[in-house]
């Protein structure tokens, strides 16, 4: 007999997976090859890291509903996406809940397996706007975001707590180009202009004077502090 690990969530938030027929994963199926077809003979839409689409400007977490068993596809797909259109500026993180369990065998070892914790279900951290949601919804495997009517509705705090998931201790108020000050560490008293922010490693990179040969640095956000 199994001794199990469970994590608790607010029911309202998730509904219960159901078990798909065949016929219906086939029409599913059959349905995003005629989308995915589509878009391949649609014009590709420039997407610059500067310049944020309509929408949510705040990364959220939020619940994709995917058939049973495709969960790991469509984290897989989803991440192939991001990387191939350069969306890591506005889709950070794609994540399948998982739980460890104890499982005892007929001979009495025991053995420690991951299971999801939520069958038909992915967590995706991003900005919503109209090309993440498309990159979500048309990806083989998704039926659609947890919501009212479809519409992609944030996980609280608290909820993403319950999930295990690590919520960022910084707010980001800072923007590529912005000058900020480094106020601890090793670079302290640095003025710089920010490069890049990494959402989900909570640094941004800025260029020091390394012997005289100019180097990108990792600064975490706790430790800098932007200029006016």
């Amino acid at each position: 007999m199994a001794e199990e690990k469970t994590i608790g969530i607010d029911e309202e938030n998730i509904e219960e997976t159901a078990e798909v027929t065949a016929q219906a994963a086939e029409e599913a199926e059959a349905e995003v090859t005629a989308a995915e077809s589509a878009d391949a003979d649609a014009p590709k839409r420039p997407v610059s890291s500067n310049v944020k689409q309509n929408g949510d400007n705040e990364p959220h977490w939020y619940v994709v509903h995917t058939y049973s068993g495709y969960e790991n596809k469509v984290k897989a797909d989803i991440e192939k996406t991001i990387e191939n259109r350069r969306l890591e500026d506005q889709m950070f993180e794609v994540m399948v809940p998982l739980q460890d369990v104890l499982e005892t065998k007929k001979d009495g070892s025991k053995k420690v397996v991951s299971k999801k914790i939520f069958p038909g279900y992915v967590l995706v951290h991003m900005i919503k706007n109209d090309v993440t949601w498309y990159v979500v919804r048309n990806t083989r495997g998704v039926t659609g975001f947890v919501g009212p009517g479809s519409e992609p509705v944030p996980l609280t705090s608290e909820e993403m707590r319950k999930l295990g998931v690590r919520i960022d201790d910084y707010v980001i108020d800072v923007e590529v180009d912005d000058t900020i000050k480094v106020i601890r560490g090793a670079w302290e008293g640095t003025i710089a202009k920010i490069k890049s922010i990494s959402r989900t490693k909570e640094t941004v990179t800025i260029e020091i004077d390394i012997f005289g040969r100019s180097t990108d640095v990792e600064i975490g956000l706790g430790d800098i502090q932007k200029l006016d």
